[in-house]
């Protein structure tokens, strides 16, 4: 049963979430159209930050599962887009909100998943050391990171993001000659 009423609030907050910004939405809103009362929501949230991590590190994880592996930057870049516009209304209102911090912690997470997951692929017949790799993957989950975030800043603008996957074109393979020029170093 506590399954099927997560789900019914998180659904239900969702639909609100692509009618009006979150500042707009109230438990009571939630309570009203879901068909349940304040106790059962506060039995299953402490809150609206409780429920929108919630929300959020699932749309996180399902983005994850959905790419196990990853052999480009621009692979990297097109899913972390695909995870702020599967739901682009509601993200977008979380991401205008107050509660923009527990989007932003996920983003990095994406970030973070995709861009190791394509280093450690693009990488592994290339003798570096971990400190190294290392710096590479703070690099591109750096730069993956705030273009995504400067893309929703645009509104998530089709042009932007087709400028952001030529520049990772033109680019892709910038994680193998940094290697290359490490390996040198000591």
């Amino acid at each position: 049963m506590a399954n099927f009423t997560e789900k019914a609030i998180k659904e239900t907050f969702i639909e609100l979430l692509e009618e009006h910004p979150l500042s707009q939405i109230t438990i009571k809103d939630i309570v009203k159209k879901c068909g349940i009362n304040r106790n059962t929501f506060y039995y299953h949230y402490d809150g609206m930050p409780a429920l929108i991590a919630e929300i959020i590190e699932e749309e996180s994880k399902s983005i994850i599962d959905k790419y196990p592996s990853v052999s480009s930057i621009v692979e990297c870049f097109d899913a972390m887009v695909e995870f702020t516009t599967h739901k682009k209304r509601p993200i977008m209102h979380i991401f205008r909100s107050v509660n923009r911090e527990v989007f932003e912690k996920n983003l990095m997470a994406v970030s973070d998943y995709f861009v190791c997951n394509y280093v450690n692929t693009a990488l592994n017949d290339i003798p570096i050391s971990e400190s190294d790799k290392r710096t590479i993957i703070t690099y591109y989950k750096s730069v993956c990171f705030g273009l995504v975030m400067e893309w929703l800043n645009c509104e998530m603008s089709a042009d932007f993001a087709n400028e952001i996957r030529r520049i990772f074109l033109l680019k892709k393979d910038f994680a193998e000659e940094i290697a290359a020029l490490l390996q040198g170093q000591v």
